[in-house]
C-alpha cells in the first residue's frame, strides 16, 4: 500500500497548526448567530407530536419573486406509507408492540438463543425475517437489499448501507481487547497497572490524563449505549478486513443511487491507543494555546477573536525554550502566516520539524519544565507502523468514495477518541472536499462544546475554501460517558439534560443554515427522528429561502422507524436517507438486540407511529384497499 495523502498531510501541518484548529473556549465562536428560541421538548427523543402540517413555503409570489408553496403533512397516512403493503403494517405494529414489553427488551438475547435451540436455525430465520430482522435490515448480502432499496428510491428516500454483522463478545473478552489495544508497550514496561489504580491513588498514576487512558471498568464499550455500534481491536488483518467491508458498502452505495451515502467509524480501522494519545496531545495544546492568549490578556474572548501579537507569541515560546529565536521567527513567516501581526487559532503553525514519523507529533508543552515532550517515552515500530496504517485505510476509503461519487460520513464515537477523529476526519475534509462536500465529520449535540465545535470547523473551511460538510445528530453515548466522567475524576462533557440538548442540536443547526445561506460551500445532514427538529429545519430553510433541490440539507432516519416523517419528505422531494442495515440474520443479532432497546425508549415515550400505524390500516379497511400493493 502506498502513503497515503492523510498521512503527510497530518505530518506536514505542524503541531501547533495541527492542533489548534479546535480550541476552544467558553465564550460563543460568533455572536452575529443568536439561539434560536426552544420549544418545550418531551424527555424522550422519539418522533413527537406536531398538531399542525408543517406548511413550508420555499418559494411564493411576492413582488415579482416566485416561491413555491410546499405543504407537507406528517399526518397523511396514505402518503406516509404508500410504500408498504397491509402486511408491512402490521409487521410494524406487531414489533413495535413488543418493544413495548420490558421482560422481552431485557431478555431479548436470551430469548433469541432459545428460539434457535428450539425452533431449529431454518424456523429461527423465518421467524425472524417475519418480524424483528424484516422491520429493521434489509437483507442478508448486496444482492438480496437490492429491492429494497429499489422500492425506497421510488418513493423518493435514499439509502446509506451499513454492514451490521458485529462481533457477539462477553463483557470480560470486550474489556481484555480494549485494555490490550488502548495500553502502549511503554506503559506495559513501565510494570504501573493503570486498570488496577485507586483512582485517588496519585503516585500510582503517570503524567498521562486519567480521560485518556483505558481503565478496565469501562473497556466495554458497549455498555449503556444502544444506537451505535461498537468495535474492538483485535489485530491489522481484521482492520483490513473491516475496510474491505466499507469499499464494498461505498461500492453498494454509488449502485443504488446518485449521490449516495456511505459510514465508517475510526475504530474499525485501526489500534485506538493511537486515538486515545492523539486526543490528548490535542487537547493539551489546545490548553497551552490558551495559556498564551491568557498572557496577552485575551482570555474570556470570544473562540475566534482571540488574535495573539506575534511578537509577544514569539518572545513567550522562546521563554518556554520551546526553540532558539532565529528558528521560531522562521515558523511565523509566509504569505499568510503572521501578515497582520497577529497570529489566531486557525492561523497558529508550527512548534516543531517536518516529519513523516507520527510518533514525533506526539509531544506536549510541559508548563512546569517549559520544554516539549514526548506523550510516551517511546513508541515500537509496530506501533508506528499501526498509526500510519490507520492513516492508510481511512486515506484508501476516501479515494474510493471519491472515485465512486459517494459522500463518506466519519461517525462520532467516545469523547475520548473524538477530538483525534474530527481532527483526522479535518484534514480528510482539506483534501477532499476542494471541489464538492466528500467527507462529512459528525457532531454530537448533547456536548457542551458542540457548538464552538461546529462554529471553529465553519469558519476554516471558510478561511481555506472549502466544502464543509456536517451529520448533525443528539449522540449515543451519554449514559456511558457520564457514568465514566463521575467516576474516574473529570468534568461531565454532556449537556444537563434533554432540553438542553434540543437548544444545542437546534443552534448548531440554525448556524449551519445561515453559513449555507450565505455562502452555498457549506451542506448537513439532518440525522433525527424528532418531528419538531424536521420542522425546525423546515422552517428556516423557508426563512432563507433555500430550496430543498439544491442539495445542501439532507435527512437522516434509522430502516423501519419513523417513516412517516421520512417518505413525506422525500416525495415533496427533500434529499432524505434511512440508514440501511444488512448481513446475515445470526450475526446481526447484537445489532436487532439494540433496536429493540431503542425501541422501547421511543415506544414508550411516544404513541405516535402505532397511532399513526393504525389509523393506516382503518382507512384501508373502510375504503376496500387492504390487499393495497405499491406501483412504483
Amino acid at each position: 500500500m502506498s502513503y497515503c495523502k492523510v498521512l503527510p498531510a497530518v505530518a506536514r501541518v505542524k503541531p501547533a497548526h495541527l492542533f489548534g484548529m479546535r480550541l476552544r473556549s467558553t465564550a460563543a465562536a460568533s455572536t452575529q448567530h443568536k439561539e434560536p428560541k426552544s420549544e418545550d421538548a418531551p424527555p424522550d427523543p422519539s418522533c413527537t407530536v406536531l398538531e399542525k402540517p408543517c406548511e413550508v413555503e420555499l418559494i411564493s409570489r411576492r413582488a415579482h419573486t416566485e416561491r413555491q408553496r410546499i405543504s407537507i403533512d406528517f399526518d397523511n397516512t396514505q402518503e406516509a406509507y404508500k410504500s408498504k403493503d397491509t402486511m408491512e403494517l402490521l409487521r410494524s405494529l406487531l414489533v413495535f408492540k413488543l418493544c413495548t414489553i420490558d421482560f422481552l427488551v431485557d431478555k431479548n438475547k436470551e430469548l433469541m438463543d432459545l428460539s434457535k435451540k428450539v425452533l431449529g436455525q431454518r424456523l429461527f430465520e423465518k421467524l425472524m425475517k417475519m418480524t424483528f430482522y424484516g422491520q429493521f435490515v434489509a437483507g442478508e448480502d448486496q444482492n438480496a437489499i437490492k429491492p429494497l432499496i429499489e422500492k425506497n428510491q421510488a418513493f423518493g428516500v435514499g439509502s446509506v448501507l451499513d454492514y451490521s454483522v458485529e462481533e457477539d463478545l462477553t463483557q470480560e473478552e470486550a474489556e481484555k481487547k480494549e485494555m490490550d489495544s488502548c495500553v502502549s508497550e511503554a506503559e506495559k514496561e513501565s510494570h504501573v497497572d493503570t486498570s488496577a489504580c485507586l483512582l485517588q491513588d496519585k503516585e500510582c498514576m503517570d503524567h498521562r490524563e486519567k480521560k485518556y487512558k483505558a481503565h478496565r471498568q469501562f473497556g466495554d464499550r458497549r455498555g449503556g449505549v444502544i444506537s451505535a455500534r461498537t468495535y474492538f481491536y483485535a489485530d491489522e488483518a481484521k482492520c483490513d478486513h473491516h475496510m474491505e467491508t466499507f469499499i464494498n458498502c461505498i461500492k453498494a452505495s454509488a449502485g443504488s443511487s446518485v449521490d449516495g451515502f456511505s459510514a465508517i467509524k475510526m475504530t474499525a480501522l485501526g489500534r485506538p491507543q493511537f486515538l486515545l494519545q492523539f486526543s490528548e496531545v490535542l487537547v493539551k495544546w489546545r490548553r497551552f494555546f490558551n495559556l498564551l492568549a491568557s498572557h496577552q490578556g485575551k482570555d474570556g474572548m470570544a473562540i475566534l477573536e482571540q488574535k495573539l501579537e506575534l511578537e509577544q507569541l514569539q518572545d513567550s515560546l522562546i521563554k518556554l525554550g520551546v526553540g532558539a529565536k532565529s528558528d521560531i521567527e522562521n515558523w511565523f513567516t509566509g504569505e499568510k502566516l503572521g501578515s497582520s501581526g497577529t497570529i489566531d487559532l486557525l492561523d497558529w503553525n508550527s512548534l516543531i520539524n517536518d516529519t513523516t514519523k507520527i510518533s514525533n507529533l506526539l509531544v506536549v508543552p510541559n508548563m512546569e519544565s517549559g520544554h516539549l515532550e514526548p506523550l510516551l517515552s517511546k513508541f515500537t515500530d509496530e506501533e508506528e507502523k499501526q498509526m500510519k496504517r490507520m492513516l492508510q485505510r481511512m486515506d484508501v476509503l476516501a479515494k474510493h468514495a471519491v472515485e465512486n461519487g459517494v459522500r463518506l460520513m466519519v461517525d462520532a464515537e467516545q469523547t475520548y477518541f473524538q477530538p483525534a477523529i474530527s481532527r483526522l476526519t479535518l484534514e480528510m475534509q482539506r483534501i477532499f472536499n476542494r471541489e464538492k462536500p466528500n467527507i462529512f465529520n459528525t457532531y454530537q449535540c448533547y456536548l457542551r462544546e458542540a457548538y464552538d465545535n461546529v462554529s471553529v470547523d465553519v469558519e476554516l473551511s471558510r478561511r481555506e475554501g472549502w466544502y464543509f460538510g456536517a451529520k448533525l445528530v443528539r449522540g449515543a453515548y451519554m449514559y456511558q460517558e457520564r457514568s465514566r466522567a463521575a467516576e474516574i475524576g473529570y468534568e461531565d462533557p454532556i449537556n444537563p439534560d434533554y432540553e438542553a440538548t434540543n437548544r444545542m442540536y437546534h443552534k448548531c443547526l440554525e448556524y449551519i443554515l445561515e453559513e449555507i445561506n450565505h455562502n452555498r460551500m457549506a451542506n448537513v445532514m439532518v440525522a433525527s427522528h424528532n418531528e419538531d427538529t424536521v420542522k425546525f429545519t423546515l422552517e428556516k430553510m423557508n426563512e432563507t429561502s433555500l430550496s430543498p433541490t439544491e442539495n445542501k440539507v439532507y435527512f437522516g432516519q434509522l430502516l423501519g422507524m419513523c417513516d412517516q416523517i421520512s417518505f413525506p419528505l422525500g416525495q415533496a422531494g427533500f434529499p432524505v436517507y434511512k440508514y440501511v442495515p444488512y448481513g446475515p440474520v445470526n450475526e446481526v443479532i447484537p445489532y436487532l438486540s439494540r433496536r429493540a432497546q431503542e425501541n422501547r425508549g421511543f415506544m414508550k415515550g411516544s404513541q405516535r407511529e402505532r397511532s399513526l400505524l393504525w389509523k393506516e390500516l382503518k382507512r384501508r379497511l373502510f375504503s376496500g384497499q387492504l390487499l393495497y400493493k405499491p406501483v412504483y
